[in-house]
C-alpha cells in the first residue's frame, strides 16, 4: 500500500497559543517543510483562506493541502446552523482537492479547558450519546454529500478523549463518521493505541503521527497539567522520538489498505525544539517506520 507524508504546521506556529511561533513567517513554515521532505501540509491560522492565494502559496512550495482542523459545536447545534457555520471551511479544503476535514467537537468550552486541568475537560451524559450520534451522523452524511468526509478527532480537552468515548461515538454513529486516529492523544488519555486501532480500523480515515515523551506524560498524570501546560513541557515530540511503538500500529494500517496521508503532528515550543530540525527528523523517522511496516512511502519527486 502507497501512502504520502505530510506535516502540521503546529510545529512552526501554535493555533491554540499563537504566541508560540508567532514571529515565524509562514514562508518560512512552508521553505521548511518542503525542504524536509513532505508533499503535503495541514492548514494553520497564517494560511491564506482565499483559493487564489492559497493555491499560489502551496504551490510555490510544491505542496498538497492535506486537510484542516475544524473547531465543531454540534453537541450545542443543530445540524443546518453547523453545516451553515462550516460551509466556508469546507469549500476552502474540497478547492484545495482535500478529500476530509479535521473536524472535533469543542462544545462546552474545550478552548479554554485546555488551560485548565485536564481532569476538568468536559464530558456527555450517559443519556446524551444516542442522540448525539444520531446529530452527528447526519452531519458527516452532509459532508459526504458535499464531497468532504468527517475525520472526527478525538483530543485531550474535548467530550471525545478517552478510548471508551472513542468507542461510545462509534457505536452511536454510522459509517459517514471517520475516525482521525492520533496516537498521541490516544496513550495521553491512558488509552491503549494498538487496541484502539484493531477495534476500529475500518472507520480510520485520517491519521496523526504524534509521539510522546513518556517522563513527561507521567508528570502531567500525576500533577493533573493542562493540555498547554504539558505541550510547554515537551509532553509530544515526532515519532520515532518518543515512547510509542510506532511500526505495528503502521503495520495493521498497511495491512486493513489505508491509503490516506500520514501526517507528523508534534506541538512543541518552536523556542526549545527547532522546527526544521524536528520536522526533518520526523520525516525522515516516519518514513524509516512506515517502510518497515510494509508501507511504500511516495516521495516528492
Amino acid at each position: 500500500m502507497s501512502v504520502r507524508l505530510a506535516i502540521n504546521p503546529i510545529t512552526w506556529s501554535n493555533d491554540d497559543d499563537p504566541a508560540l511561533g508567532g514571529d515565524i513567517p509562514l514562508e518560512t513554515c512552508l521553505a521548511e517543510t518542503e525542504q524536509a521532505g513532505y508533499a503535503g501540509t495541514e492548514f494553520g491560522f497564517k494560511f491564506p483562506r482565499t483559493t487564489p492565494e492559497l493555491t499560489e502559496i502551496l504551490g510555490k512550495y510544491h505542496l498538497s493541502l492535506v486537510s484542516a482542523w475544524y473547531d465543531g459545536r454540534i453537541l450545542e447545534k443543530d445540524v443546518e446552523d453547523e453545516f451553515d457555520a462550516i460551509l466556508p471551511h469546507l469549500t476552502m479544503l474540497r478547492d484545495q482537492g482535500c478529500k476530509l476535514v479535521v473536524y472535533a467537537d469543542t462544545s462546552r468550552g474545550r478552548h479554554g479547558s485546555i488551560f485548565r486541568p485536564v481532569s476538568e475537560r468536559p464530558r456527555l451524559a450517559a443519556d446524551e450519546w444516542a442522540p448525539y450520534g444520531r446529530k452527528i451522523t447526519a452531519l458527516a452524511e452532509r459532508f459526504a454529500d458535499f464531497g468532504v468526509r468527517m475525520a472526527f478527532h478525538h483530543h485531550m480537552g474535548t467530550i471525545v478523549e478517552t478510548d471508551a468515548e472513542v468507542d461510545e461515538l462509534m457505536a452511536r454513529t454510522g459509517e459517514a463518521v471517520g475516525l482521525l486516529f492520533d496516537t498521541g492523544h490516544c496513550v495521553y488519555a491512558h488509552g491503549d493505541p494498538a487496541a484502539l486501532l484493531e477495534r476500529h480500523i475500518a472507520r480510520v480515515n485520517h491519521v496523526h503521527c504524534k509521539d510522546v515523551r513518556r517522563d513527561v506524560l507521567e508528570r502531567a498524570w500525576e500533577t493533573d497539567m493542562s493540555f498547554m501546560e504539558a505541550v510547554l513541557s515537551g509532553i509530544f515530540t515526532v515519532p520515532g522520538d518518543g515512547s510509542i511503538d510506532y511500526v505495528p500500529l503502521l503495520k495493521r494500517l498497511c495491512d486493513a489498505g489505508y491509503v490516506g496521508w500520514l501526517v507528523v503532528e508534534a506541538e512543541q515550543d518552536p523556542a526549545k525544539a527547532h522546527p526544521l530540525t524536528y520536522a526533518t527528523m520526523g520525516y525522515r523517522n516516519l518514513r524509516g517506520l512506515a517502510r518497515a511496516a510494509g508501507f511504500d512511502v511516495v516521495e516528492k519527486a
